[in-house]
């Protein structure tokens, strides 16, 4: 797949969509959950045990008041309380043995569920289209699967349990409070409607500025991405004071939404601590009121006072965990926008299979944009015969990587059709196209494994004589055994302690192995000198020979032995022919021609 150079500034490629954030969708905190929870089907394994052991934990909660109000009636009435005393004792050794177990078990169902939406969202982004991460800023994605999924960890590890035990503590109590006095269950409930309003009112606010905070973060990450990438051109053009400022800016807008946001989620837990301390003593004064009527027993105030306490406190913790839900949702739906996205296209029902293709190519009418109304290729119309060894030739953004694209299906097009052996590329089963071509980039990706293993890549493990002969016609071997571990040496940084034209020249022995059927060589000789340019030169000769080859190449010099050379210019095919034909045309080829060999 073509790798995306990445730039300083935001400003999109020749070609290329622009890059940016998605906007930003209606919050809907409901749908986002449900989503969520349907998406962690089969990684809840042990979720049982947490409500019943949730359900253990909220009934010693329900039942210690009650022992409480029971002690204290047997010592207003001179009884022993010994028993009870060790009774207690008990329940409250079990409520700590049932809270260890219930995190021991979150924690795995937690990191389960958690492992399950990365590996889900990883595996998703690796079928989307090329347009799709051209479009997008790299630094901003990896933020999604990092920083957002681990949002939702933090959620689901530290607030599930709560939630899960919370519930079965609010039924519990309230039955029981109904059960001991109606009117104190009355006033207990006054607290629960103000601690409602207020999160109500706090998360209205919080909402979009948890997930305006997700966003820049994204933002922060990719520009740091790009920073760090692009290091060596900040310092050579002297932009390093610009970088900060741009870092500066951002991040001080990541900390104003920041610091908004945790000031507003900040009332929730002390205006819901004074609504349910003023609520307690409220029942205090009614049920003293009531005692000293003679209608309650001091063991019965205290319990309730203790229920009353228990009943609110959840409410105080739950608005607190509500609140920070807002992160979790907000990482959640940039997840979903993500897994929202199309696909590439699928095979079409009955897909032709493609095992050695001849390499007969033709285009037929194709017209594409990467943008809307904005044509790349207008109406080209090129046969090529199996085995030619074909060149594109043409000015900067003429359509020439385009066209590899398109024949790759990179992209698929937006009128006419390709074909390959007389049947359109989009009746192949994509596997099959794609492993019939044989890819050599402008842009190179090498990955942080040893040479050997970024030669052979896609290819398995190779004997390394196999890997040397490819090495060796790509011109590679030497400055291979030069280094210090020669075929065993480990890139780190994508190569970065090569030379650009090193580089290259491992990535042309990477398609000299694939032996695929039909070459594509897109600007292979742009990064080496002239001398190790003849080399390629010849090496192209050899490994194209036989097989349906398509080079492009601003150096014509390179491209003069091709059987057909094809001139793209704004789109459309204007010369055709091979080199001789074209230089006796005397159009803009044989121009260029000379321009560059200096004829002129």
């Amino acid at each position: 797949m073509r790798t995306v150079s990445r730039s300083m500034t935001n400003q999109p490629r020749p070609g290329r969509l622009p890059r940016g954030m998605p906007g930003v969708k209606p919050q809907n905190m409901k749908g986002t959950l449900m989503r969520l929870w349907r998406m962690t089907k089969g990684s809840r394994r042990g979720l049982g045990w947490i409500f019943l052991l949730s359900g253990l934990a909220s009934g010693s909660a329900i039942l210690c008041p009650y022992l409480i109000g029971l002690v204290v009636n047997r010592i207003d009435g001179g009884n022993p309380v010994g028993q009870m005393i060790w009774l207690l004792a008990a329940v409250y050794l079990g409520d700590w043995m049932i809270r260890f177990m219930q995190q021991f078990h979150m924690a795995a169902v937690g990191q389960r569920m958690i492992y399950h939406i990365r590996t889900s969202l990883f595996a998703y982004m690796k079928k989307l289209p090329l347009g799709f991460f051209d479009a997008r800023q790299h630094g901003e994605l990896m933020s999604r699967l990092t920083n957002d999924v681990d949002n939702i960890s933090t959620t689901i590890s530290d607030s599930l349990t709560q939630l899960i035990m919370y519930a079965f503590i609010i039924t519990g109590i309230f039955c029981v409070m109904v059960w001991l006095n109606i009117l104190l269950t009355a006033v207990a409930m006054l607290s629960v409607v103000l601690i409602y309003l207020l999160t109500r009112a706090v998360t209205k606010r919080t909402r979009k500025l948890f997930r305006e905070q997700q966003q820049i973060l994204g933002e922060l990450n990719g520009q740091v991405e790009e920073s760090i990438s692009g290091l060596t051109m900040v310092k050579a053009f002297c932009r390093e004071e610009a970088m900060i400022e741009q870092f500066r800016a951002n991040n001080d807008r990541f900390c104003e939404v920041a610091v908004k946001a945790q000031i507003w989620s900040g009332y929730l837990m002390p205006v819901t601590n004074v609504i349910n301390n003023l609520n307690y003593v409220l029942i205090a004064i009614v049920s003293g009121l009531m005692a000293v009527a003679g209608s309650l027993h001091v063991g019965l105030i205290s319990s309730f006072l203790l229920y009353s306490r228990q009943f609110s406190r959840p409410f105080v913790d739950i608005a607190n965990i509500y609140n920070n839900f807002q992160t979790a949702v907000a990482g959640a739906e940039r997840i979903f926008e993500i897994l929202d996205e199309q696909t590439e296209p699928e095979d079409v029902p009955g897909a032709l299979q493609l095992t050695r293709p001849k390499g007969a190519i033709c285009f037929k009418n194709v017209t594409f944009g990467y943008l809307p109304g904005q044509k790349v290729l207008n109406n080209v119309n090129l046969s090529i015969p199996a085995g030619t060894r074909v060149a594109v030739a043409g000015a900067t953004g003429a359509g020439k990587t385009t066209l590899i694209n398109l024949l790759t299906r990179f992209y698929d097009v937006n009128d006419g059709a390709i074909y390959l052996d007389g049947h359109d590329l989009r009746r192949y089963r994509m596997k099959d196209l794609r492993e019939a071509f044989g890819v050599v980039l402008q842009d190179t990706s090498l990955f942080g494994v040893t040479i050997r293993e970024n030669i052979s890549y896609g290819r398995g493990d190779l004997p390394l004589e196999k890997v040397r002969e490819a090495a060796r016609i790509a011109g590679a071997d030497s400055f291979i055994q030069r280094l210090p571990q020669g075929y065993d040496t480990v890139l780190t940084q994508g190569g970065a302690e090569l030379s650009q034209g090193e580089r290259q020249l491992i990535t042309i022995a990477r398609a000299v192995l694939m032996d695929a059927p039909i070459l594509i060589l897109d600007e292979a000789t742009s990064s080496v000198d002239t001398v190790t340019e003849q080399h390629i030169r010849k090496a192209m000769l050899k490994i194209t020979e036989g097989r349906t080859s398509v080079i492009i190449a601003h150096r014509l010099s390179t491209i003069r032995d091709s059987d057909l050379i094809v001139l793209v210019e704004d789109g459309r095919i204007v010369e055709s022919g091979n080199h001789q034909q074209l230089m006796k045309l005397n159009g803009r080829y044989a121009m260029m021609y000379r321009t560059q060999m200096g004829l002129l």
